[in-house]
């Protein structure tokens, strides 16, 4: 059985708006986003082994060896919830995988 016309278009409308929502996310990241990936994976494997300084100082470490700037990253980890280090894995990882996703994903 086909689906109402109303219900299609409401479920049309909630995916442009997802979509919507997510692009304007990702036109915040800071970096591009294989490089925020490849830092939230630098990040795990290092608070694997070193416990969290309740800092950005394993960030700032990160981008110091990728020679990019700290200060547009932090600002935009603070902006997702991750005011340190583990904060930035669990919270504003969650944020850059969230604003990753597809729509019907």
């Amino acid at each position: 059985m086909a689906a109402r016309p109303d219900k299609q278009n409401r479920k049309a409308a909630l995916t442009a708006w997802k979509a919507q929502k997510s692009a304007a996310a990702r036109a915040k990241f800071p970096l591009p986003r294989e490089q925020l990936s490849a830092m939230f994976d630098w990040l795990d494997a290092e608070l694997s082994r070193n416990e969290c300084s309740h800092t950005l100082r394993l960030v700032r470490d990160w981008c110091s060896n990728a020679g990019v700037e700290a200060r547009p990253i932090e600002l935009w980890l603070n902006d997702n919830g991750g005011y340190c280090d583990c904060e930035a894995l669990a919270n504003a990882e969650q944020a850059f995988q969230e604003a990753c996703k597809e729509p019907n994903g």
